[in-house]
């Protein structure tokens, strides 16, 4: 603020020099330089790190991170293939198959992504080809800085999410997110849908970032579309597996242990420990990757609370239903007879109080009577 603040005085008082003929010669620009020199300097230690490359620079981390990218996916391949076989051996029946359910899910899911990605790879090398004329790739890229930092970001998003959806590094215990704690036990069923989710939005926006500057009726452009949309069926395949292999676990009231049961019943108990209480949040002092975990958390939050409250919808039905039937079960048949008079005089009875009221006349003589009395006015009528 105070070098903002002396940028200001500097430039006005060269403005007042630059207006007064007699101080016109007098005039010192280099006044406004130096201030203009100082915020430009706290501007770049203010710039964060992982975004101070120099340009020729960028095309190296795009190929990286494309490379990154794809090693990521193939060890989470090879990641899901070793749960597999754990499965085969640890669980057998209902838990077998919703595991290998999952898992040849989340396979497909892998495959289809490192498909998307090479297509994606060879759709970037067509636009570099084709848009660079005689400059060199790095040359290319630089001058393209924001298109390039758009792949760059789209890729690790990608590599994050594979590796969120199935593999546990060592020494992060339960930290992480992914289809092996399911497996193990120790996971929700909510983490899986959220990183699925996860991951076709960061395929979206690599498809995006990729299909930018491609030619409409590129070969290449065509291909990476066909991927995509076979990475959101896949992602949805994993979703429908791992909700229908939610449901046929519970059906079957078995648990895998303490992780089931805190899946089963974690919307109770997200109700009373949730962080996201009346406190202010707070969220300057985050990463990204941490924000990005904050918020694949609170949705997992979401989905248990739905299904928490789905529950107790189907509960609330079932309490009713048995309610009723318990209502009308009270009395026996023979006990209902008697009630039945008292519903009559609202529909017959009340309309003719006073033939009701004659003591001396049971009430199907009146009826009779009605009857006679209104053929005999009828007769008096016509005669």
């Amino acid at each position: 603020m105070d070098t903002c603040r002396e940028c200001g005085a500097r430039a006005l008082e060269l403005v007042g020099q630059l207006q007064d003929q007699r101080a016109l010669l007098q005039a010192q620009p280099g006044l406004v330089r130096i201030p203009l020199q100082g915020i430009l300097q706290l501007g770049q230690e203010l710039k964060p790190k992982s975004l101070d490359v120099r340009q020729e620079e960028l095309g190296a981390i795009v190929d990286k991170e494309m490379a990154a990218t794809s090693a990521a996916i193939e060890d989470a391949v090879r990641r899901i293939e070793d749960m597999m076989n754990q499965a085969r051996h640890a669980s057998s029946g209902v838990k077998l198959e919703v595991n290998e359910r999952i898992l040849n899910s989340c396979t497909d899911l892998m495959k289809a992504i490192r498909l998307l990605v090479t297509a994606s790879t060879s759709l970037q090398k067509e636009i570099v080809e084709s848009g660079r004329g005689a400059a060199t790739q790095q040359e290319f890229y630089a001058k393209n800085s924001r298109w390039t930092e758009g792949l760059i970001s789209a890729s690790k998003a990608v590599g994050w999410g594979a590796t969120q959806l199935v593999y546990v590094a060592p020494g992060r215990g339960a930290a992480g997110e992914s289809a092996d704690k399911v497996v193990l036990h120790t996971g929700k069923y909510e983490e899986l849908i959220v990183c699925s989710h996860e991951i076709a939005a960061s395929t979206a926006q690599l498809v995006a970032a990729s299909k930018v500057k491609a030619d409409k009726h590129s070969p290449h452009l065509s291909r990476l579309q066909e991927c995509s949309r076979a990475v959101n069926e896949m992602a949805a395949s994993v979703v429908a597996s791992t909700r229908s292999g939610q449901e046929q676990i519970e059906d079957r009231g078995k648990c895998w242990g303490p992780g089931a049961a805190a899946g089963l019943g974690a919307g109770a108990q997200t109700l009373t420990h949730s962080p996201l209480a009346a406190d202010t949040m707070d969220f300057s002092g985050l990463s990204l990757i941490k924000l990005k975990k904050q918020e694949m958390e609170t949705q997992v939050r979401v989905l248990e609370l739905e299904k928490t409250l789905e529950v107790e919808r189907v509960r609330l039905g079932e309490l009713r239903k048995q309610h009723y039937m318990l209502a009308g079960a009270v009395g026996t048949p023979g006990e209902e007879e008697p009630g039945r008079p008292s519903a009559a005089p609202r529909g017959g009875t009340s309309k003719k109080p006073p033939l009701a009221q004659k003591p001396s006349v049971a009430p199907r003589q009146d009826h009779q009577l009605d009857k006679k009395d209104g053929s005999y006015a009828a007769q008096l009528v016509n005669y």
